[in-house]
């Protein structure tokens, strides 16, 4: 192999490891999503996240009282004081539709639809 043919490879190899690295981080990029609770009710009370990425749910809780966001299947809970604003993060997940709910009231039901 000539000097320059192998220094062609090395930058194709190097330019290779570069579009891996740039595609995994795109995979791993985090999907925020907001939720309000307000009257007791999640609003959307369903939305939408892409399978295998991480995923913050901001839950925003407007009533005069403290909210518990919480779901077995996603495996969280956290407890939203009146007025103010948390973060949930859930792993990535796999095609599916989780429930959540607000512990303190559980007619407060909503949904993560994973497509």
């Amino acid at each position: 192999m000539t000097r320059n043919a192998g220094a062609t490879f090395g930058l194709v190899a190097l330019a290779f490891v570069f579009i891996l690295n740039a595609s995994t981080v795109r995979a791993d990029e985090l999907v925020t999503i907001t939720i309000t609770i307000k009257d007791h009710q999640f609003e959307p009370a369903e939305v939408h996240a892409p399978a295998g990425k991480p995923i913050a749910l901001s839950v925003k809780n407007l009533d005069a009282i403290a909210a518990e966001f919480e779901s077995d299947a996603l495996h969280v809970e956290k407890v939203i004081p009146p007025g103010r604003e948390a973060v949930v993060r859930v792993r990535p997940l796999e095609p599916g539709r989780y429930n959540f709910f607000d512990d303190f009231h559980r007619a407060t039901q909503g949904f993560l639809v994973v497509p």
